[in-house]
């Protein structure tokens, strides 16, 4: 089985590097959005590249995770996972979509999505500047723009059903929600998928030998 994977904001999916699955793993790289294009539509199109006459599965982390869940509505894939991430908009912490019901994102300058980088490492809850700061430098603020804009006003009330949701308790972006269904990684911040690889990586693997048995 392939399991594709998303990143999140920005061209960031150097943090699966740090990832050890015994299973391949293929990034999805972003593409650019149309004028008004939204999250729905947008992942349809960014499904183009996956090969749906084999097994697949779909891993997002952050917003990616929001892709994965919008991607596995429409393709059905055997396995999704979403890491750092929310899977129906009822999980979006009230101050965010209070936010994203008056559209203060959308009017907002593109600047305003390339905070200093003191602060996203703060936000990202992470010590690892070396693998953060290139990733933010990397990001496109007319995407980051978009991106944000989506998530504070995505509306979606499906749940994947057999998916696996890993989150940290540290994560001060996407708070954890309170579900018996939910892998909490102690201490994980934001930035967990760097920052516990290894702790991440068995978790997606015990759960892969649960689906194929034969994947060893």
């Amino acid at each position: 089985m392939k399991l594709y994977a998303i990143s999140g904001l920005g061209a960031d999916k150097r943090v699966y590097d740090f990832l050890k699955l015994e299973l391949e793993l293929i990034p999805l790289d972003w593409i650019e959005p149309k004028p008004n294009e939204d999250i729905r539509d947008y992942s349809l199109r960014l499904s183009a590249s996956i090969n749906t006459d084999e097994e697949f599965g779909i891993i997002g982390v952050s917003f990616g995770g929001l892709i994965a869940v919008e991607i596995s509505k429409n393709l059905n894939p055997k396995l999704t996972i979403s890491i750092s991430s929310i899977e129906t908009d009822q999980e979006l912490p009230l101050l965010y979509r209070a936010i994203g019901k008056l559209g203060i994102a959308y009017i907002l300058p593109k600047i305003f999505f390339t905070p200093p980088k003191s602060l996203s490492r703060f936000l990202f809850g992470t010590k690892n500047t070396e693998t953060l700061y290139p990733i933010l430098e990397d990001t496109d603020p007319a995407f980051a723009k978009w991106a944000v804009t989506q998530l504070l006003g995505w509306e979606n009330k499906e749940r994947i059903a057999g998916s696996l949701k890993i989150c940290g308790d540290k994560d001060f972006l996407l708070l954890s929600p309170k579900r018996t269904d939910i892998i909490t990684i102690k201490g994980g911040g934001h930035f967990m998928i760097v920052d516990k690889a290894e702790e991440i990586s068995a978790v997606i693997n015990k759960k892969v030998r649960s689906i194929r048995p034969d994947s060893m």
